[in-house]
Parts: C-alpha cells; structure tokens; sequence
C-alpha cells in the first residue's frame, strides 16, 4: 500500500467548523499525520477548546491554529484567510465543513421560520465559498492545492422535511464539478467527501439520538481526507468519495471505484 502519510508532514491545512463533528475527527487526523493545522469557527466554545486540547494531547505538534470569523461575509472570510496565512504560511489544503446542521427536520418548508432558512443557506453555500475564493489564487500560483467540499447522502437531498439542508448540499455538490474544471490542469484539485450515512454526532430535534437510527463515526473520515490531502491524489478531481466504503486494504484504483465515482452530467435529483 502507498504511503501517501509521507507528503502530509507539515503540509497546511485549513478545517472550517473544526470544533466538533466531523471536522474534529479530521482536524485530529491531520494532526497525527503531523500536519501544520488551522480551524475556522465562529466563536470560542467549550467544544473548541476541548479539541484543541485533544489536538495538543496526541504530542505530534503544536495546537492547531484558530481563526474566528463569519464566513458568510466576504470581508470577514479574507481577514481569516490573511491571520491563517500568516500563522501557517501558504495554506495548501482547505476542507470546507463548517455548516448549519438539519436541526429543522420534522418541518414542512412553510413552516420554517425566514430567519433559519436564511442562516443555513447563507452558512453552508456562501461560507463554503468566500474562504475558498479567498485561498485558490495562491494555490493556483504555486501550482498544488486541495479543496475537499463536505456533503451527504442523496437520499438527504432530497428527503421530506429535510429543506433547505439537503437542498444546500447539492448545491455544493454541483459547484465543486464547475469548480474542478475550472482548476483543470492548475495543480489544484476539488472533490465531495461525505460520511455516507448519519453520524453518531448527530442529533434529532430534540436534542437526542435517534431510537433505531443507524450511525457511522466521524472518524470514517480521517483516511479518506488524508489521502485527498495528499501528493498522490494528484488528478483524481471532481469525485465524489463515499467515506464508508473507503477500505484502505484495496488498492487506491479499487478503493476509488468501490467508494468515489465522478460528478458527471446534470444532477439526478427528481
């Protein structure tokens, strides 16, 4: 098996929302492969503070980086961006997971109130840009970079009640296929990596887990994120990379079929 571990020491990494979830499983991944790490959050919290100290406790480097800002404001994302680079130098990967959870489910979108559309759709469609336009030029002018946009299931997308989160997720989803074409040939890949169920982090609305739902664990997707982090996912851009089928006994050709495929063509949605 490749070790593809090798080109991830201190290589700079940015994990928006990196406080919990999925992206505390991916900040600590990066950490032990001894990555120089930032976390983007809105906002000082027990959470953070906890991973940070997680992040400290493995001893394989210093604590991760921590921006706070607003990155549904473009001014705020380019202020983050610039304290990044300057704590970090040069940022070479970015995974965009910070975003507004579906903690509306249960509602028909009528009855949702303007306030939380709003929210969610400006967090997880704009926040998952400005950051991105911010960091893409020097990447491009240096010729490497990974963009890794987090998504979910299609059966999400478009479940009852679940608007509009599954709706801003394929959304993403459709911009990181224009996004890899546009970067085509530039060094600087984009690809969707998804857990590929709910996770055992999440919660329903009210507040605990769901009796008889099935989980797969934020740590699904520490190899995965790893190896799109690394020099030898070199052209594979535009997959879309199922977290749970990724098996790393297979070779990567193998692992890639059994668990990405390409975002091609329109969106089947309906």
């Amino acid at each position: 098996m490749e070790n593809y571990l090798n080109s991830l020491k201190g290589r700079t990494v940015v994990v928006t929302g990196g406080s919990r979830g999925l992206g505390r499983a991916m900040v600590l991944a990066f950490c032990k492969a001894q990555a120089r790490v930032g976390i983007v959050a809105t906002a000082t919290s027990d959470a953070l503070r906890a991973t940070l100290q997680e992040a400290h406790d493995l001893g394989f480097g210093d604590k991760p980086a921590v921006a706070l800002g607003d990155l549904r404001d473009p001014g705020s994302a380019a202020r983050v961006a610039a304290q990044l680079v300057s704590e970090l130098g040069n940022i070479e990967v970015l995974v965009n997971n910070a975003g507004v959870p579906n903690v509306g489910a249960g509602s028909p979108f009528w009855k949702l109130e303007p306030d939380y559309w709003d929210r969610m759709v400006r967090t997880n469609i704009d926040g998952s840009f400005y950051l991105t336009r911010e960091l893409t030029p020097p990447m491009i002018d240096r010729g490497f970079g990974r963009i890794v946009n987090i998504s979910t299931g299609e059966t999400t997308m478009v479940r009852k009640h679940l608007s509009p989160y599954g709706p801003t997720k394929a959304f993403v989803e459709a911009a990181s296929k224009i996004f890899a074409q546009d970067l085509e040939g530039s060094g600087v890949t984009v690809n969707v990596l998804l857990p590929g169920g709910a996770v055992d982090t999440v919660a329903d609305v009210t507040g605990q887990p769901t009796p008889g739902r099935t989980f797969v664990k934020a740590s699904v997707m520490a190899q995965p994120i790893l190896w799109l982090a690394s020099d030898l996912s070199s052209g594979h851009t535009g997959r879309r990379i199922n977290a749970s089928l990724w098996d790393e006994t297979l070779p990567i050709h193998e692992r890639l079929r059994q668990a990405g495929e390409q975002i091609d063509g329109p969106p089947r949605i309906m």
